[in-house]
């Protein structure tokens, strides 16, 4: 078994859907082209403050131990460090294990599209939940009310919504829609999709004008979360624009992305393993 990083490096991407705009429990996460840089470790720990900025060149040095660490079983490269804060999940990214279920999985005390339904989508890290509640309460207190829509979701979940699609459009449309199960970034336990009554709690395009959208474009940075796939950056995370999808990598990492206006992507092809 061989033991690697995966530094994330971006290429040219194909423009596809993450989160399904009919289908709030399914996710249209799409392939990017994205270029990997390998480096031999064997960490899998972590900690709340992983980055530092190099004053000579900008560069951000981060810990290798926040960069993938996978390794090949049964033919395919799977993830070994899955609880690592800034996992880094897409449609070039190495698997999630399939029996991958985050320890720490909490239902957050905030407000649902779906009420008080405990259900597996209403679920998150607890790190990441406790931060979407400080989120919420404090864009309470400023007259916005938001609505957690769909965070964690499981391999067995993805799977069915995944054959769901096939059945509905044969395989080949279906992997233009969905992601394939273990390549879902909401099967980490650090995404959730949020919404509001001003757009009728849709994950949709035209959330990004409402104040909600707004609000949480501009301040989500301040409680951990980013914006996912931002709008302009289709060709490098390889997803079609969601002012809805916000994942949360704690509030120093959020504060660099939002500031440098970059994707988790470009966040790791300016990063240095030390």
């Amino acid at each position: 078994m061989r033991t690697i990083i995966i530094s994330a490096l971006t290429g040219m991407l194909l423009l596809l859907t993450s989160c399904s705009l009919n289908d709030l429990t399914g996710e249209n996460k799409q392939s990017n082209n994205n270029h990997q840089a390998n480096e031999q470790t064997t960490e899998n720990d972590q900690s709340n403050s992983p980055e530092n900025a190099d004053e000579n060149d900008g560069t951000i040095k981060l810990d290798k131990k926040y960069f993938n660490i996978v390794a090949e079983q049964d033919g395919k490269e799977v993830i070994q460090n899955v609880d690592n804060l800034l996992i880094l999940v897409n449609k070039q990214s190495a698997y999630l294990p399939a029996d991958y279920v985050p320890a720490n999985l909490v239902r957050p005390n905030v407000r649902f599209s779906f009420g008080d339904l405990d259900i597996e989508k209403s679920y998150l890290k607890e790190e990441a939940a406790r931060a979407l509640e400080k989120m919420f309460q404090q864009a309470e207190v400023e007259g916005i009310s938001l609505y957690a829509v769909s965070g964690y979701r499981s391999y067995t979940r993805q799977t069915e919504v995944f054959q769901r699609e096939v059945e509905a459009k044969g395989e080949e449309k279906a992997v233009e829609a969905v992601a394939i199960p273990g390549q879902s970034e909401h099967q980490t336990g650090l995404a959730m999709d949020i919404s509001a009554e001003s757009a009728n709690l849709d994950l949709v395009e035209s959330f990004e004008s409402t104040p909600e959208g707004t609000w949480l474009r501009e301040n989500a940075h301040k409680f951990g979360f980013i914006l996912r796939y931002p709008k302009g950056k289709e060709a490098i995370t390889g997803y079609q624009y969601e002012p809805w999808h916000f994942r949360y990598v704690g509030e120093e990492t959020a504060k660099i992305i939002y500031e440098n206006d970059w994707t988790l992507e470009e966040f790791f092809q300016n990063a240095k393993a030390v």
